[in-house]
């Protein structure tokens, strides 16, 4: 509502009060029931979809048990950002002290001797030790022989003299990928029909999901809380871990750079490559972390771990705060962006959070600041995303709310499947907050599905001009399709607001017992590529924050108007004044007045 009409409004009320005239006052507010008692977080498989990681490379995990079984391949790495592939390997798991004499691995062309050696648990084999020294932590044995492992594909042949013991299949490796055999097909060998398997960046983390034991947490939005991600940095005691996407804040920055001088051990870690090239906001930031000493360090390039490094996370002390939100005066900043958060204190979340940060900051996808710095080209942010600052009111500040479960879901090693799994336990009700949807999100297939089970679906969209016609086009074929199939499914982009510029949050609140939180666009990237991080909180205090905010969001500003500072005094005034001069005549609730 414009400030004329608020002013006309405002005259009216006051005219209207001091004549006596009857009133009626009636407050109403829509209320949603919820269920006599909230669960938890349904119970989830924690296992990772990826392969498992092996915390002793020297010892497999079948060598370690009583189990009889036949060497066999479980991974293959044909395609290193080496030149000519070279330190390219296979990995054997083998029971204990299996001696490796006449053995071959073969590819049907060319064969390769395996050394005659006693070995135990998983070894990798190699023409060049050396260069493979360099790429697996595995005790590395050398093939003697011509073997090249194909990069468009390849079957391979593990033999015992003339007898074959194992075959694997692989299709075109990709870059800096490593094959990992099935595990369904993990305890045993075959010889019939080759072994499958799937492709993992080298490197990459395999985490399952981790629950915390926090019975409180703080959630908040942006634009409307700037303040709370600033004070968890100034409150760092002893770390602080921050990643995103993007920082082009500089009052992020000297906060940071404060953390340091106090004596926190503070570390950055950003995406080397975002979308569109690095903005030339980030330079001095860069700069101003590099001269207060704080590590900073840049994750990307060729073959990178992951498509993009996309959370949006702060590890302080035991604090784990994860948004939405860039560390940009756009985001985190209040200036622009409707963005989702939550802060909460959990040693068990923070610890698991602070590992995974640890394992990308530390990869060898990644570079130092000041390399990084030095070596990128800079882009003119004009007309981008995030160019338009602004001010906007705080309707919904932080709020200390009970929660009766938290996990910490991580991209792409657990999130995709869980969040899956929360969709398909939805009874009642599903709302869904995104900056945009691909078509053919398998959480928005999961969200049709709640749909048809008769679960009510909202979904609210960006209306920016980048988003609008995609985000209009998918709202109108998901409307056609719920009309056709009856279903009680909506779509709508965000009505012009002076609350917000944009919706960039990504989140979700099923039944209003669980919201979910963090930073992964609907879409197959960012699930399966990407590294995202994601809350998911249980409890009908915290889902009911989201759901009320998304609400107020979805219904935009048509229901909604607000007094005028310099007019409110007068108003209450004259209310003052109007009930005392007319209270004989002042009736409230009338049900004669409609």
């Amino acid at each position: 509502m414009d400030r004329q009409r608020l002013v006309i409004v405002s005259v009216v009320l006051i005219l209207v009060v001091a004549s006596g005239a009857a009133i009626t006052l009636a407050a109403t507010e829509s209320v949603s029931p919820v269920p006599a008692a909230t669960p938890i977080l349904p119970e989830t498989n924690t296992e990772p979809a990826c392969p498992a990681v092996v915390s002793n490379p020297g010892a497999g995990t079948s060598a370690d048990t009583d189990v009889d079984f036949e060497p066999r391949i479980v991974e293959a790495f044909p395609n290193p950002t080496t030149e000519h592939n070279v330190g390219e390997y296979v990995v054997l798991e083998t029971p204990p002290d299996t001696e490796l004499e006449n053995w071959t691995v073969t590819d049907g062309h060319t064969s390769a001797s395996i050394p005659n050696e006693t070995v135990s648990g998983r070894v990798a084999l190699s023409t060049d030790t050396e260069a493979t020294d360099e790429l697996t932590d595995y005790p590395v044995h050398e093939l003697e022989g011509s073997l090249r492992l194909a990069v468009d594909g390849d079957d391979l042949e593990l033999r015992n003299g003339s007898t074959t013991v194992d075959t694997v299949s692989y299709e075109r490796a990709p870059l800096e990928e490593r094959w990992h055999r099935d595990a369904d097909e993990f305890d045993t060998a075959t010889t019939q029909t080759p072994a499958d398997g799937d492709w993992h960046p080298r490197d990459a983390t395999c985490v399952p999901i981790s629950s915390g034991d926090a019975d409180e947490a703080t959630p908040f939005v942006l634009p409307d809380e700037p303040e709370l991600p600033r004070e968890t940095i100034r409150e760092a005691e002893d770390r602080l871990s921050v990643a995103g996407y993007t920082l082009t804040s500089e009052e992020i920055a000297e906060d940071l750079v404060d953390a340091a001088d106090r004596g926190v051990d503070v570390s950055v870690l950003l995406e080397a490559s975002p979308v569109g090239g690095t903005e030339e906001t980030t330079e001095p930031v860069l700069e101003t972390l590099e001269d207060g000493d704080v590590e900073v360090r840049a994750i990307g390039g060729e073959g990178s771990r992951y498509r993009f490094h996309h959370p949006k996370y702060a590890v302080a002390d035991e604090q784990v705060l994860v948004t939405s939100e860039n560390w940009a005066p756009a985001g985190v900043g209040g200036e622009s962006s409707r963005g989702w958060g939550v802060l909460l204190e959990d040693e068990t979340l923070a610890a698991d959070l602070e590992a995974v940060f640890d394992a990308d900051f530390e990869g060898w996808d990644t570079v130092p600041g000041s390399e990084y710095r030095e070596d990128t080209s800079f882009v003119d942010d004009e007309g981008g995303e995030e160019e338009t600052p602004g001010s906007y009111p705080s309707e919904y500040g932080p709020e200390p709310t009970a929660i009766e479960a938290v996990e910490l879901l991580v991209a792409p090693d657990n999130a995709e499947s869980r969040v899956e799994e929360l969709l398909a336990d939805a009874d009642e009700e599903i709302l869904v907050k995104q900056a945009s949807i691909a078509a053919d999100a398998s959480v928005l297939e999961e969200t049709i599905d709640a749909a048809h089970r008769g679960v009510d679906v909202q979904i609210l969209l960006d209306s920016t001009w980048y988003h609008e016609d995609d985000n209009r086009a998918l709202a109108d074929e998901l409307e056609e399709y719920a009309d056709d199939e009856g279903l009680s499914l909506e779509v709508g982009l965000v009505e012009e607001t002076d609350r917000f510029e944009k919706i960039h949050a990504k989140g979700v609140v099923i039944d209003r017992e669980v919201a979910i939180v963090g930073s992964a666009n609907w879409n197959e990237n960012a699930f399966e590529n990407n590294r995202e991080v994601l809350l998911a909180l249980s409890g009908e205090e915290i889902a009911t924050y989201y759901a009320d905010v998304f609400e107020d969001d979805w219904d935009g500003d048509e229901d909604r108007w607000e007094l005028p500072f310099e007019l409110s005094l007068t108003v209450v005034v004259a209310l003052a004044i109007a009930a005392i001069i007319g209270r004989r005549y002042i009736r409230f609730g009338d049900p004669g007045v409609e």
